[in-house]
C-alpha cells in the first residue's frame, strides 16, 4: 500500500514556501524594472482569453515551483509545463 503525503507536506510546498517568504516583499516596479520582457513572457492567449500573470509577485522559480508540485501531486499527468515560463 503506497502512502500519500498530504500536498502541505509535500518537499515542493516546502520550498515553495521558503520561496514565498524570498518574494513577497518584492515590489512589482522592480521585478518591472529587472525584466523588461516580463509582461511578455508571464502572458498568455488563448481562445480570445488573454491572462496577464506578470502584475503578481511571481517569478521564473515560481513557476518552476508550482509546476514540481503540481507534477508530483497524485493522479497528475504532468501537464502545465510551457517552455515560455521556464
Amino acid at each position: 500500500m503506497t502512502t500519500t503525503l498530504s500536498l502541505t507536506q509535500r518537499t515542493t510546498w516546502k520550498a515553495l514556501e521558503e520561496h514565498y517568504r524570498q518574494v513577497h516583499t518584492l515590489h512589482l516596479r522592480t521585478l518591472f524594472n529587472q525584466d523588461t520582457g516580463r509582461g511578455e513572457r508571464f502572458s498568455q492567449e488563448a481562445l480570445g482569453i488573454y491572462l496577464d500573470y506578470s502584475k503578481n509577485r511571481i517569478t521564473e522559480e515560481t513557476l518552476r515551483l508550482l509546476f514540481a508540485l503540481e507534477c508530483g501531486a497524485p493522479g497528475s499527468r504532468g501537464v502545465g509545463q510551457d517552455d515560455r515560463f521556464l
